[in-house]
């Protein structure tokens, strides 16, 4: 049962998208009277079990990143409903100054043709195939190691790109950044993956935006499950990627970019794709209200979550090497008062709890408090072997141990392994070892260590970097290392979350293990396998698959091996003996 003023589209099913529009007071983006900050509309929908109260948005007249329409009465909510069953809506919709960034709910005053809607509906089961990346539901963080699916309960390990930064620097959005004179150069077109794009895919604006969804498809073509993007990066360095209307004004939302947004948003979640937001870089942290949590911050953190917050497998990313570490301050320098703010909004507001992360910059040693609202680490390192990943992230896991008494586990991503300059180099500059040590130094390094995954940087004194990159073919052999690593965890679901790094139960000091005791072990064979190397274990027969990390070739050995004496002989590759090999090592 629905009110005439309000209409719900979307198939009425577990997990599926819905769209709640309702017909609103007539406005523009431009109006003297701010739609975005005077306006709130907020929606409850309530099942027996569970009520979210989800922001909704100006979306001028509803089909705006077709039509590019700046004005309208359409406002919108959008939700993915968790739960089979009676469900209900009411909709909140105020009008008084900044009241979209209040949080007082009777602040402001009612809108007479809007507020008080209420409405009921049923969904049904999910109904999608069941390898469908939609019946998981949402990634679940809430203080885990590593993120689980809701209806699963299967952890989700990633492996990414963090580069370009500007993906979202994209010539078929709408939007001013096109010829304002900020970097205008650095606008990409996508056109090397326009042929990636298959019919029945997505567009927008009579057939536009084929590039950047192409790139998407060949991503997931690659097995890759992850992508990141800046969603601001006024001052910074590409200066294209903002939500507003124009590079100066922090206050007005361009609707029908942000309609464009989520078309490339909705295609990688369809792909069952993790959107990596990251909301600020290091040059701009405090761009918004100096840094402060004042009225622009909570209107682009609002309009972030309202937009694009229904989808299932996502984090906020406060900032991209935030905080003080270097010397050069475009804009004033985050505190530690104010990076605890920034996680407590989003504890506070986003409805479904999404992961919060932050990224380094400045250690992480001012956020290790009761206080703090992160779920999470991003982490940065900067040697070009990446050789201090692995000991990062079991540093800082061993720290969120050490004061476990008040401060909750953490997800900890290694969000750009290596340096500035070089990182994942391209393909065609692949000389020496560099991609030998990106797949073991940090692709590998970042599993054995406790990471829940890897996204790529591209250094800046390489083609296709971060920046410049506009086809991921450039690095098209790697992507096929990384792929091995996921295929092989899907193959055999080692049960990361009851394993701990444990190094010393090999003999040789070059090996990385991760063990779940006496049951499960899967041990990174750095240096290839000594005929001495030994795994200290229970007594008993064990099943043992033996990887090729450059290949993703494995074969279980023919027989069970036998632990005595309390050590398990571990088998030894035939080829290639003094290169890496993965060892996965099963008690029967």
């Amino acid at each position: 049962m629905l009110s005439a003023q309000a209409t719900l589209s979307g198939e009425l099913r577990k997990h599926h998208l819905l769209t709640l529009d309702v017909i609103g007071p007539q406005t523009s983006e431009d109006d003297r009277y701010n739609p975005f900050l005077h306006y709130r509309m907020d929606v409850t929908f309530r099942h027996d079990s569970v009520a979210y109260r989800v922001p909704g948005f100006f979306a001028a007249d509803g089909d705006a990143g077709n039509t590019g329409a700046t004005s309208g009465k359409v406002w919108r909510c959008r939700f993915a409903p968790d739960h089979e069953g009676d469900w209900s809506y009411k909709v909140s919709f105020r009008r008084g100054g900044n009241v979209a960034v209040s949080d007082n709910p009777q602040a402001g005053e009612p809108v007479p043709i809007a507020d008080g809607l209420v409405g009921t509906f049923a969904i049904g089961p999910d109904n999608r195939p069941a390898d469908h990346p939609g019946r998981r539901g949402r990634l679940l963080f809430h203080h885990r190691q590593y993120p689980v699916w809701a209806e699963t309960g299967e952890y989700f390990y990633k492996v990414g790109v963090d580069a370009p930064e500007n993906l979202l620097s994209y010539a078929d959005f709408d939007g001013t950044f096109h010829d304002d004179g900020q970097k205008d150069d650095l606008i990409k077109t996508w056109a090397a993956h326009e042929a990636d794009w298959r019919a029945g895919d997505p567009t927008w604006a009579g057939g536009r935006g084929k590039g950047l969804i192409g790139a998407i498809n060949y991503l997931a073509s690659e097995g890759l499950n992850n992508f990141s993007f800046l969603t601001l990066n006024i001052a910074g360095d590409d200066r294209n990627v903002f939500p507003y209307i124009s590079y100066d004004n922090y206050e007005r939302i361009d609707v029908s970019k942000m309609d464009q947004w989520n078309v490339v948003f909705q295609h990688g979640t369809d792909k069952g794709m993790f959107l990596h937001f990251k909301m600020s870089e290091v040059e701009n942290q405090g761009l918004l209200d100096g840094g402060d949590l004042g009225p622009q911050r909570k209107l682009y953190y609002r309009e972030l979550m309202a937009r694009f917050g229904h989808h299932p497998a996502l984090n906020w990313n406060i900032g991209e090497e935030n905080g003080k570490w270097r010397g050069k301050e475009e804009t004033p320098v985050q505190t530690t008062t104010q990076r605890l703010a920034m996680a407590r909004y989003f504890y506070e507001h986003d409805p479904y709890r999404h992961h919060v992360v932050i990224h380094n910059g400045q250690p992480f040693y001012d956020l290790l408090t009761p206080e703090s609202h992160y779920t999470g680490l991003s982490l940065q390192t900067d040697q070009p072997d990446f050789s201090r990943v692995y000991d990062e992230v079991r540093y800082w896991h061993g720290l969120t141990r050490e004061r476990r008494m008040y401060v909750k586990p953490w997800a900890i991503a290694v969000d750009e392994p290596g340096d500035a300059q070089h990182s994942l180099v391209p393909d065609a500059d692949n000389t020496g070892k560099a991609h030998n040590d990106a797949r073991q130094n940090a692709l590998w390094a970042s599993l054995l260590a406790g990471a829940w995954g890897t996204e790529w940087y591209f250094g800046y004194k390489h083609a296709h970097s971060d920046l410049t990159l506009q086809d991921f073919r450039s690095r098209d052999l790697f992507w096929d290392q990384c792929r091995h690593l996921l295929t092989f965890i899907e193959d055999h679901r080692p049960d990361l979350p009851q394993m701990v790094p444990a190094n010393d139960l090999t003999t040789d000091p070059n090996d990385w293990v991760l063990a779940q005791p006496d049951a499960t072990y899967l041990i990174y064979l750095k240096r290839g396998n000594k005929s001495t190397n030994t795994l200290t274990t229970a007594d008993g027969p064990y099943r043992t698959w033996l990887l090729n990390p450059r290949t993703g070739k494995y074969a279980l050995q023919d027989e069970p091996l036998v632990a005595t004496g309390g050590l398990l002989r571990l088998p030894q590759p035939t080829s290639e003996v003094e290169m890496d090999w993965v060892l996965l090592v099963v008690r029967e």
